[in-house]
């Protein structure tokens, strides 16, 4: 029988793919890292970042949030937390607690962000991280965990601030799809106004995971990019990044 280990557990910055085929044994490992730290074998997916959008949209989440774990042959535990109220709810951050894998999908980072913190899920969310359950954040979920939220779909040089789990580091997911080939004058704002963080270009279907350490590895489909915050260079699948704190 595993024993729960009392230290924060792995953590997953996902460019895109939450819930797809090409990410299953990313989300698999994920799992697997929570239950082998004593965690519930329960895979927690929360819809937060798309919580402004239709009540179908919500669905869709959770139903490809389904099929994945049917994949895995592990329980979903699909948590509505759509806004900043759903966020207060103590039974809704019940549901959180102890679970193997937290995942935050896509949508709106800003929504995430501002609804999510100083929350009581919030802080559940943290809790269980800092007690061993692996997290994840894809797109918006990714850009949401980082110390402030880059506006990329409005002025790109404004910034909201972030829930800080890593609290070093912004994302740009999508980033072979759609900033690599952004503008000089966008990139050039967007990569401002950083307050010193690590600026990280994700890959569709590629995630940047954490264990322990200053050492971060590049796994899935594509690569990691730092833009800001360190030589500028690419990673591919296997490589290994060292970010300190």
């Amino acid at each position: 029988m595993s024993s729960e280990i009392s230290s924060p557990g792995v953590v997953a910055l996902v460019g895109s793919g939450e819930y797809l085929p090409a990410m299953l044994e990313i989300e698999r490992d994920l799992f697997d890292a929570g239950v082998a730290r004593g965690k519930d074998p329960v895979y927690v997916q929360i819809p937060l970042g798309a919580g402004r959008e239709s009540a179908e949209r919500i669905d869709y989440w959770r139903k490809l949030g389904a099929a994945q774990a049917d994949r895995l042959g592990v329980q979903q535990r699909f948590v509505p937390v759509l806004n900043r109220d759903t966020a207060e709810d103590e039974s809704l951050a019940d549901m959180v607690a102890n679970a193997a894998l937290i995942y935050f999908s896509g949508g709106d980072p800003r929504h995430l962000a501002e609804s999510l913190g100083g929350t009581v899920v919030g802080a559940a969310v943290r809790a269980a991280w800092e007690a061993g359950s692996s997290l994840a954040g894809c797109s918006a979920g990714a850009m949401a965990l980082g110390p402030t939220v880059p506006h990329v779909r409005g002025i790109p040089h404004h910034r909201t601030i972030g829930l800080g789990i890593v609290p070093h580091i912004e994302v740009l997911p999508h980033y072979d799809k759609y900033f690599r080939w952004a503008s000089d004058g966008f990139m050039h704002a967007l990569l401002g106004n950083d307050n010193g963080a690590f600026i990280l270009g994700i890959d569709e279907n590629t995630a940047l995971v954490h264990r322990e350490g200053d050492d971060w590895q590049v796994v899935g489909h594509g690569k990691v990019h730092v833009l800001k915050g360190g030589p500028t260079a690419s990673y591919p699948a296997g490589r290994y990044l060292t970010l300190p704190r």
